[in-house]
């Protein structure tokens, strides 16, 4: 029989699969630590992209803020304009009372250059009204035009008496007359059919 020595060629082929697997390894092992650093490298970037979103993000917001909070002036501005504006359209509704009458009352004096009102009171639908005249022809002509004008009625003087100012003799007069309530309810008739 025949003895062939295969141990140097198993010993041969021991290194050969070693080192193989020692190449494969070593393949593995860099790929791996390629793989690993591409996926870090990756996962830095996104972090990165993400602060610098999130850092955009809260500029935007604080500008926003910013803007909300000059939108709430704007509001509170706008408020109290409004508030205003329906005071003065209040006021314009109400200009009837007291100093539409108080304009008539001074448009019926003016003609009389002698002819001073020292008093004007309203108490409820009543009216109390004083002056000074030069002479009863005067005061008879403004009462006359008092009772004319819509917002009075019923004029009638209560005291008429001399008195002497100043080293002049005026006559003093006390009138009262009452508001003409009709005419109110007339324009308030008239402007609700023009609405």
């Amino acid at each position: 029989m025949i003895k062939i020595n295969l141990l140097p060629y198993r010993s041969t082929r021991k290194k050969e699969t070693a080192t193989q697997q020692l190449i494969i390894l070593g393949a593995v092992l860099t790929f791996s630590l390629v793989a690993v650093a591409s996926v870090y490298a990756v996962t830095v970037s996104k972090i990165k992209t993400a602060k610098s979103e999130i850092a955009r993000q809260e500029s935007e917001l604080a500008t926003l803020k910013k803007k909300i909070g000059e939108i709430d002036n704007l509001k509170k501005l706008q408020a109290e304009v409004q508030k205003k504006l329906d005071v003065l359209s209040l006021l314009r509704k109400e200009k009837t009372g007291p100093a539409m009458r108080l304009a008539r009352l001074s448009d019926n004096v003016a003609p009389f250059e002698r002819l001073w009102l020292t008093k004007y009171a309203e108490s409820g639908a009543g009216v109390a009204i004083s002056g000074l005249a030069y002479n009863e022809e005067l005061i008879a002509d403004f009462m006359r035009r008092t009772q004319a004008s819509p917002e009075f009625v019923n004029v009638e003087l209560q005291v008429s008496e001399q008195q002497e100012i100043s080293g002049v003799k005026l006559k003093k007069f006390d009138m009262t007359c009452a508001l003409n309530v009709g005419k109110k309810d007339d324009s308030t008739k008239k402007g609700a059919a023009k609405k």
